[in-house]
């Protein structure tokens, strides 16, 4: 008997676990690399190896998705994964206090609370995504998705707004009162977003589910075809290129903030939810327009992608220009001007995804879409590493915070340049693709 398909309330429910997973992840990797880095004047390097750590587990991803398969059932590997993201944040913030008083044992915590994270952001958000694509039907998955997206999204400006307020005045104490407090939100969150969601598998049920289990034994042949595709080769250049581009401020921005303006730790967290604002600005200019004009003209996808990466690079520009003017700057006005050209080049280049997913040899979709994910994993990884490691080396070099933040700024804005060159060439001998936002974007969901 086939489950019955998810009604829009329990797709909205389903929705409050990616809320709840965007609350812990962005605690993690956006206020407590801030406080490592300012108030324990430690090496930016400690907090990009630990969020570059958390995001090299997530290659376990479809080995987690293997184990939901063959047990039939996705709620406990969700409600599991969501366990370990928990506990991780708790960790994470625990291990940040410890370091004040005994530095390699902090360190240790964080290096087990970031493995922690890296598994449960695995395990929770796969199998939330197998879950969906399973259980909604065809003509909803589109809505669907686009929900689960926003959802994720307003967990990120949510929880760096109300804690940016909670973490003032600052103190330890405080600040592993506050990501516990966000942690429990967010595990009871997902039990009460899951409850009755999917019914218990009957034993001859769980039988056959393990009896389907997919087989791998063809991978490295099917990972070799996709990779010969012209097409599928330069956009996993492409991909990895924009996304390192794309990660790397994501670990400056608020040491930036507090070294060069001298924001507090609770100010420079709600400039996060600032630039995450401008992100769902950004998506929602590409959707209404290429929506009214029909995916038509200067809607199709490679403009809005190159003209999103074009974008980026000049408000990265702009604000390796604002440490040299500090503190006349309008820091908030150039974050938000980030985070929207940011949102458009997301949004395009995720529907540009979607669209070349089915081209070239059939039922490869699947290592297609596996190829440009690892892609997108190790780019994030690296773009945390590069960033912050490039901010130490430029202090070492020039003496001078603004001058330091400025020049990795510049450089993050040449790599914007350059995966504009390549989103041109990407279907360089194809005619341009009309974008369809609704039908195509929301169909993934948002990378770690």
């Amino acid at each position: 008997m086939t489950p019955a398909s998810l009604s829009w309330f329990q797709i909205f429910r389903l929705g409050l676990v990616q809320t709840a997973l965007g609350a812990v992840v962005v605690l993690t990797t956006s206020t407590l690399n801030r406080i490592m880095i300012v108030e324990l004047a430690l090496p930016a390097m400690l907090p990009g190896a630990l969020v570059a750590l958390h995001y090299a587990l997530q290659v376990l991803r479809p080995r987690l998705g293997h184990g939901s398969d063959i047990g039939g059932r996705r709620t406990p590997w969700i409600l599991g994964g969501m366990a370990a993201l928990a506990l991780g944040g708790v960790g994470a913030a625990i291990a940040t206090a410890w370091m004040s008083v005994n530095l390699w044992a902090g360190i240790a915590l964080a290096v087990l609370a970031f493995c922690m994270i890296g598994i449960g952001v695995g395990a929770c958000g796969t199998t939330l995504l197998v879950l969906l694509a399973k259980r909604v039907d065809v003509h909803r998955r589109a809505a669907a998705a686009t929900i689960v997206w926003v959802m994720m999204i307003a967990g990120f400006i949510v929880t760096t707004a109300v804690a940016g307020r909670l973490l003032d005045p600052y103190s330890p104490a405080r600040m592993v009162a506050v990501a516990s407090t966000v942690s429990i939100l967010a595990m009871g969150l997902t039990v009460i977003a899951l409850w009755h969601i999917e019914d218990p598998l009957p034993p001859s049920k769980k039988t056959a589910a393990s009896s389907s289990a997919p087989r791998n034994t063809s991978f490295g042949a099917a990972l070799s075809e996709a990779w010969s595709e012209p097409r599928a080769r330069r956009f996993t250049v492409f991909v990895f290129v924009s996304m390192l581009a794309y990660s790397a401020p994501e670990l400056i921005l608020e040491p930036f903030a507090g070294a060069v303006f001298g924001l507090t730790p609770g100010q420079s967290t709600t400039l996060a939810s600032v630039q995450h604002g401008g992100v769902l600005a950004g998506m929602a200019l590409v959707a209404m327009i290429s929506t009214a004009v029909g995916g038509r003209g200067f809607a199709s996808m490679r403009i809005w992608t190159v003209g999103g990466c074009a974008a980026s690079a000049v408000a990265l520009v702009n604000l390796a220009g604002a440490g040299l003017a500090a503190p006349a700057w309008p820091l908030r006005t150039t974050v938000f001007l980030l985070g929207l050209a940011n949102g458009v080049y997301a949004v395009a280049a995720i529907g540009s995804m979607m669209s070349l997913v089915g081209a070239g040899q059939k039922s490869r979709e699947g290592v297609r879409m596996g190829l440009w994910g690892a892609a997108q994993a190790i780019a994030f990884g690296l773009g945390g590493l590069v960033g912050t490691l490039a901010s130490d080396f430029a202090r070492l070099i020039l003496g001078s915070a603004s001058l330091a933040y400025g020049a990795v700024f510049a450089g993050e804005a040449a790599l914007f340049l350059v995966s504009a060159v390549l989103a041109l060439c990407v279907n360089a001998d194809e005619k341009p693709v009309a974008m369809r936002p609704f039908n195509n974007v929301a169909k993934l969901s948002v990378p770690e």
